[in-house]
């Protein structure tokens, strides 16, 4: 049986397609491009599998924003927590983590115990502790995200908690002759301090991660300090994605 996973992000849309169980493809494009170069409308959306690239499928299950305010025909939606939850349980092999999934636009903070979802947390939607503010910020520094993310020594620190108002400040310690690579860390820093108030309440000796920003090095030496192991998962970005081929296929 072939299933298709559909991950309807913010910021892209993930897609991945099993066949018996294994993964035979994965595709990541914007979400523009996506409603705009592989879908067509008839009352509904219609997926061309065909221009995705990926053929023919049985079952079809989407997640994501998207799901919310479009209806894919032949797909079931099924919500974020429970993707990611599936997702996580095929990819790490194992049925209790603390999944912390962080997106262009909102975090997610999973604990799985025995397979089932038995805690979960949300940040409030503001795009300071997302992926989205670290995009700003690269913007801002004149810097690509790889040089970004690898920075993490000797941060200042960031007062401001909104996105928005963060731009002002950043621009006002290059003024007073703070360096890009310290800026850089800071802006990390400050990522991760949004971050821990989200993960205070669950109790873990390791952390997974997911997500565009789990392939964030800084974040990831951050988060070392408050846990004995951090991983990343082998296709963190496609874990949503994944983990609706695996719901599909049950």
């Amino acid at each position: 049986m072939r299933v298709l996973g559909i991950d309807m992000g913010s910021r892209e849309v993930k897609i991945a397609l099993m066949e018996d169980g294994k993964l035979v493809f994965k595709k990541k494009v914007s979400t523009m491009a996506f409603y705009r170069d592989y879908c067509s409308y008839d009352g509904k959306i219609l997926v061309d599998e065909d221009k995705l690239g990926c053929g023919p499928f049985d079952v079809g299950i989407s997640t994501g924003y998207g799901k919310n305010n479009t209806d894919l025909k032949r797909f079931k939606s099924i919500n974020e927590i429970k993707a990611h939850a599936y997702g996580g349980i095929h990819q790490l092999r194992s049925d209790n983590f603390l999944l912390l999934d962080i997106g262009g636009q909102d975090v997610k903070v999973i604990q799985v115990e025995n397979g089932l979802v038995i805690d979960l947390d949300l940040n409030d939607k503001c795009a300071a502790s997302c992926g989205r503010y670290l995009e700003n910020m690269a913007q801002v520094l004149e810097v690509d995200m790889d040089t970004l993310k690898k920075h993490h020594k000797d941060p200042v620190h960031l007062n401001s908690t909104c996105a928005v108002f963060s731009e002002s400040e950043l621009i006002g310690k290059i003024a007073e002759g703070v360096t890009t690579e310290v800026l850089c860390a800071s802006v990390n820093y400050s990522l991760y301090r949004r971050l821990r108030p989200l993960l205070s309440g669950f109790k873990s000796r390791s952390l997974v991660m997911a997500g565009g920003v789990s392939q964030n090095l800084a974040i990831k030496m951050y988060l070392q300090e408050d846990y004995e192991e951090v991983v990343t998962l082998d296709d963190p970005q496609f874990n949503g994605a994944i983990g609706c081929c695996i719901y599909g296929g049950r």
